[in-house]
């Protein structure tokens, strides 16, 4: 960032790049072609200049939005793509290779969990550790490790890593360091500050945060020498190493498995960023007031929020994310509580997967995002099946509150 703060820099963005007639947004680009007047000029596109060519490997549009999160995470570039898991994908994909092998922490949201899975049949070796402790994480090293990934604040559990130690080790031992920021988000905290390489923000969440749009950004820190890296295409390794990474994602990432983001999305994407610290504050607030609220409840058994004392990382949340802890709760119900009954009682509150929105979430997790990993899986992870998933929105607390005392109360 500048030395403006993070709301301003962020509002101001659009214009800062420079736009038509004074406009406050970046112009949306529909088109999927980019023509030129020189073909020389063309063919320069193609072999690495920078410019436009076709909408699937990325628009204008995109790439204002690109900049915009760059700056947020404080890095040096970033590749957007259609979705969160679009953007993990790319990632894992094209920086791995079979006979390669990747420690991830083993508290991840399920559809990341599955894409291991996937990995794992390409030939890539998994190992899933609790990486709370760094020193789990260090124990899994083998000669043929590659990267290792976590996510900030764990979906659903809100586990959280020790993402500074996991840094420092990574650093040491020259390993790709990846890190799923999109609880959390770069207004709590940004990759570069935990020493990430790579950071990817689900932009579909808290970053858009209407519920409107699809998108995930990969962000380079730049703090990984990509010149050691050795899955690098040669293809890749022209210019300053700083690029490659990115340049090879986004070349395969796009081009080559086309999951673009689309202008349209990006330019929802890019006005509702404006007012991130605006909402992560109300709902950080909200989800916070309401963890203490239902902690105390005799019809809950468990409720985990890094914003509780009870929490086993509440003084690394306090640290990292100065005193603010998220908006995600994970709250099992009494064993006597019909979680469908329950949530069917629920007034405020909407019934729906997806989270970071305005509005407020909730799920049963066994029964939905959890279900396909069965029931051994889900008991290894901690997931009991009436645990709720429950991501706080910006409604008046009162309101909230009173929406659980409610549902709760009734028999």
């Amino acid at each position: 960032m500048s030395a403006n703060g993070f709301t301003t820099e962020v509002i101001h963005s659009d214009r800062r790049q420079g736009s038509e007639c004074g406009a406050v947004h970046q112009p949306l680009h529909p088109s999927t072609e980019y023509a030129f007047s020189d073909a020389r000029e063309l063919a320069a596109v193609f072999q690495g200049k920078a410019g436009f060519s076709y909408a699937r490997q990325g628009t204008p549009t995109t790439a204002a939005l690109e900049k915009q999160v760059t700056k947020m995470e404080q890095g040096t570039a970033s590749v957007s793509f259609a979705s969160g898991m679009a953007a993990l994908s790319a990632i894992f994909l094209t920086l791995l290779k079979a006979g390669d092998h990747l420690i991830s922490s083993k508290y991840i949201f399920g559809n990341t969990n599955s894409l291991l899975l996937t990995l794992q049949g390409f030939g890539v070796e998994v190992t899933l550790v609790d990486a709370t402790d760094v020193e789990h994480v260090r124990a899994a090293r083998k000669a043929n490790t590659r990267m290792v990934f976590t996510e900030t604040i764990a979906n659903p559990g809100t586990q959280i890593a020790d993402l500074q130690g996991i840094g420092e080790w990574c650093n040491q031992e020259g390993l790709l360091y990846v890190l799923d920021n999109t609880l959390s988000t770069p207004w709590l905290l940004t990759g570069r500050r935990v020493g990430a390489s790579l950071v990817m923000n689900s932009l579909s969440k808290y970053i858009a945060g209407h519920g409107q749009a699809l998108g995930g950004m990969v962000t380079d820190t730049g703090l990984f020498d990509w010149s050691d890296y050795p899955n690098i295409s040669p293809a890749y390794r022209q210019g300053n190493p700083q690029s490659w990474g990115l340049t090879q994602i986004k070349k395969k990432g796009l081009r080559d498995m086309g999951g673009t983001l689309s202008s349209d999305a990006a330019h929802r994407i890019s006005v509702g960023a404006e007012t991130l610290p605006l909402r992560m504050q109300k709902a950080c607030d909200n989800a916070n007031r309401l963890a203490h609220f239902l902690a105390q409840h005799p019809r809950v058994t468990a409720v985990k929020y890094p914003g509780l004392d009870s929490h086993p990382q509440h003084e690394r949340a306090q640290q990292l994310f100065d005193g603010r802890f998220g908006a995600l709760l994970a709250v099992e119900l009494a064993a006597d509580i019909d979680v469908f009954d329950f949530l069917n009682r629920l007034r405020v509150v909407a019934l729906a997967t997806h989270l970071g929105d305005t509005r407020s979430l909730t799920l049963p997790v066994a029964h939905t995002i959890y279900y396909e990993m069965g029931a051994e899986q889900r008991a290894l992870m901690g997931i009991a099946d009436n645990l709720l998933r429950i991501s706080i929105g910006i409604e008046d607390y009162a309101d909230l509150e009173g929406d659980f005392s409610q549902a709760l109360e009734q028999r």
